[in-house]
């Protein structure tokens, strides 16, 4: 279970490509914190690509939706998941 620092759950699930470089970016900081989240590729999962656009308004990926709500650039993404959330013990 993932919270905010202030200790608000988070839903978190990362939409992705493998052939996306910038989605590897945001591996490598998943794997550095040591958490594990839904993945779903745009790619290989039939109506993915169709439910992200209808989530945040485009296909782009990664995209990590918070709570139901998209979050665009691996930069950005980088950023929440290194200084917003935190692993919730127990």
């Amino acid at each position: 279970m993932y919270t905010t620092l202030s200790g608000e759950p988070l839903e978190l699930v990362l939409y992705k490509s493998d052939s996306c470089f910038f989605c590897y970016r945001v591996f490598a900081v998943l794997e550095a914190l040591g958490m594990e989240i839904p993945m779903i590729d745009i790619n290989v999962e039939p109506g993915a690509r169709g439910a992200l656009s209808k989530v945040g308004g485009k296909s782009q990926v990664p995209c990590l939706v918070i709570n139901g709500v998209a979050l665009y650039e691996s930069k950005d993404i980088v950023e929440f998941l290194q200084q917003q959330v935190k692993v919730a013990e127990g």
